[in-house]
C-alpha cells in the first residue's frame, strides 16, 4: 500500500511541478492567438471551453487502455507501478503536451505533418502511412471489440441484438462522429463517457483501501513475476502498459485539440493533465486488479498467478481483462459499478474509435491540402476511410494485432524525435535554453532501445536471445544518438 500511495502523490508532485517546468521550456505564451481563433472554420477549428477540451483530450488519449494495459501489465509486478510513475511524468505527459503545443504553433498541424517539418520528407512520408494503417486499425477494432461485448451481454434475436447489429450501430455513430463538427456529437457526448470513467477511478480508488487482499511493495519491484509470459520484463512491460505511460497514439489525437485550445497557457492542464491523470487511472486499475485477485479463491499460488486465472473467460478459455473488469466494478461498487463497468469496457473503445477515424481524415485533409468546411468535401476523404476499414473487420486481427502494440510504440519514438529535433533547432536559432532538448531527447533514447529491444526479442520479430537483442537495441540506439549528435554540429556550425 505505501507504494501504491507513493506512486500517486508522485503523479500529482510530477503535474505540479515537472509539469511547469516542461511548459516553462516550451515558452508557452498566453498572448497568442490560437488556430481555433486564427482558422476557424466551425468545424474542426473551433473555441470550445477548456474544461470540455480537458475531457475529450482524455477520452481520446484514454480508450481502455489504462484499463487493460494496466491489468496485464501488473502481472510482471509492482516495476508496473515504476514504469507508469516514470514513464508518464518524464515520457508520455511530455510527448503528449508537446506535440499539442507544437501543432497549435503550426496552425493545429497533424502529427505526420510535424514530424516531417523536423525530420524530413522520408520522415513524413512514412509517418502519414504509419499514422493512417494505425487510425483504420483502431478504429476497426474498436468497432469489432464492443460489438463483441454487447454481443455476449445481449440475446440475439437474428440480426437483432447480434453482434452483426452492434457493428452497423457503432459504424454509424463513427461516420456521424467523423463528419459532423466536433461540438455536435463528440462535444456533447465526451463529457458525460469522461466523467464517468473517472467516477469509476475515484470508486475502484476508494476500494483499494476498503476491501480485503494485498499490494505488492517496491521491493518486488526488480524481478519478473508474470506467470506466462515469454518476454523479459524489459521490454515487455514498457510495451503492455502504453496508453497508461507512453503511447504514440496520443500524439495523433493532440492535434484535434489544438484546433480548440482557446490559450496556449491552458495547455499544461489539458495536454499534460489529460496525461497524468490516466496515469492516475492506470495505477488504480493495476493496484485494484492485483488486490482483488489477491482476495479471491481461485487457482494459483500468487497474486499473479490468481490475477491470471481470474482473467480468464469461461466461454472461450482465454484471458480477457474485460471479465475483470467486470468482476470488480460488480463486487466493489455495486449496481452502480455495473453500469459504469459497461460504459468503461464499452464506451472507452468507441470513444477512441470514433476519433481515430476522424484524425485519419484530418491527416488525409492535411497532406491534400483540402479544405473541410463542407459536407461533401468530408465524406469524399471518410469514404474510402470507411470502406477500408469495414472490410479489415471481416479479416482475422490475431496476427496484425500482435504487432499494434509495437506499431503504436515505434510511433512515440518518431514524435519524441521530432519534439527534440524542434526543440534542438530553436534552441541553436535562439541561442537559448541550449539543454531544452534533453526533456525529450532522454524519452526519445529510451523508447528507441525499448522498440528495437522488444522486436529483436518478441515471438512476433525476430526471436534472438534475450541478451543479443539488449546488445543490438543498445547499439541501435546508440547509433542514432551519434546521428543526432553530427546533426547538431552541423546546424551549430551552418549559424
Amino acid at each position: 500500500m505505501v507504494t501504491f500511495i507513493a506512486s500517486l502523490l508522485l503523479l500529482i508532485l510530477g503535474y505540479v511541478f515537472y509539469g511547469a517546468f516542461v511548459n516553462k521550456v516550451f515558452g508557452a505564451d498566453s498572448q497568442r492567438k490560437t488556430p481555433c481563433f486564427t482558422s476557424q472554420d466551425g468545424v474542426d477549428y473551433m473555441p470550445m471551453p477548456t474544461w470540455k477540451v480537458f475531457l475529450i483530450q482524455f477520452l481520446n488519449i484514454a480508450g481502455t487502455g489504462p484499463i487493460f494495459g494496466a491489468i496485464q501489465g501488473i502481472l510482471f509486478g509492482p516495476s508496473a507501478y515504476l514504469w507508469i510513475v516514470l514513464g508518464c511524468i518524464f515520457g508520455g505527459a511530455v510527448h503528449d503536451y508537446m506535440s499539442g503545443m507544437i501543432s497549435i504553433r503550426k496552425n493545429g498541424a497533424s502529427l505526420p505533418e510535424i514530424i516531417g517539418d523536423e525530420l524530413g520528407s522520408g520522415a513524413r512520408v512514412t509517418m502519414r502511412v504509419m499514422s493512417l494503417v494505425l487510425m483504420i486499425l483502431v478504429g476497426a477494432v474498436f468497432a469489432t471489440t464492443p460489438a463483441d461485448i454487447l454481443d455476449g451481454m445481449v440475446t440475439d434475436n437474428g440480426f437483432l441484438w447480434s453482434k452483426y447489429f452492434w457493428v452497423v450501430i457503432i459504424i454509424a455513430y463513427y461516420i456521424l462522429a467523423t463528419l459532423l463538427p466536433i461540438d455536435k456529437l463528440i462535444g456533447k457526448v465526451y463529457p458525460i463517457f469522461g466523467l464517468a470513467l473517472l467516477i469509476m477511478a475515484v470508486g475502484l480508488g476508494y476500494g483499494i483501501f476498503a476491501n480485503e487482499g494485498s499490494l505488492p511493495e517496491i521491493t518486488d519491484a526488480f524481478s519478473n513475476h508474470h506467470p506466462s509470459s515469454s518476454i523479459p520484463i524489459f521490454p515487455g512491460l514498457c510495451i503492455t502498459i502504453a496508453c497508461g505511460a507512453v503511447s504514440g497514439f496520443h500524439a495523433t489525437q493532440s492535434p484535434m485539440m489544438a484546433r480548440c485550445l482557446q490559450n496556449e497557457k491552458y495547455g499544461r492542464p489539458v495536454f499534460y493533465g489529460a496525461m497524468i491523470t490516466e496515469g492516475i487511472v492506470a495505477l488504480i486499475w493495476a493496484a485494484a486488479a492485483i488486490k482483488f485477485a489477491d482476495s479471491l479463491d481461485v487457482a494459483g499460488n500468487t497474486p499473479y498467478e490468481k490475477l491470471l486465472a481470474a482473467m480468464v473467460n469461461p466461454e472461450t478459455g482465454k484471458p480477457s481483462p474485460a471479465v475483470l473488469v467486470n468482476a470488480i466494478c460488480s463486487s466493489w461498487l455495486g449496481k452502480v459499478g455495473a453500469v459504469l463497468a459497461v460504459l468503461g469496457v464499452v464506451a472507452a473503445p468507441i470513444t477512441s474509435g470514433d476519433t481515430a477515424f476522424r484524425s485519419a481524415r484530418l491527416i488525409v485533409a492535411d497532406f491534400m491540402h483540402y479544405k473541410q468546411n463542407k459536407i461533401y468535401k468530408r465524406v469524399i476523404l471518410s469514404l474510402p476511410i470507411f470502406i477500408l476499414s469495414i472490410v479489415l473487420m471481416f479479416i482475422n486481427f490475431d496476427i496484425l494485432w500482435r504487432y499494434f502494440a509495437w506499431f503504436n510504440q515505434s510511433l512515440a519514438v518518431f514524435t519524441l524525435w521530432a519534439i527534440t529535433v524542434w526543440l534542438t533547432k530553436r534552441s541553436v536559432a535562439e541561442r537559448t535554453k541550449p539543454f531544452a532538448c534533453l526533456i525529450a531527447l532522454v524519452p526519445a533514447l529510451w523508447m528507441t532501445i525499448v522498440c528495437s529491444t522488444y522486436i529483436l526479442i518478441a515471438p512476433e520479430g525476430f526471436q534472438l536471445n534475450n541478451w543479443v537483442a539488449y546488445i543490438l537495441g543498445g547499439l541501435i540506439t546508440l547509433g542514432v544518438l551519434i546521428w543526432y549528435i553530427l546533426w547538431v554540429k552541423h546546424l551549430v556550425s551552418s549559424r
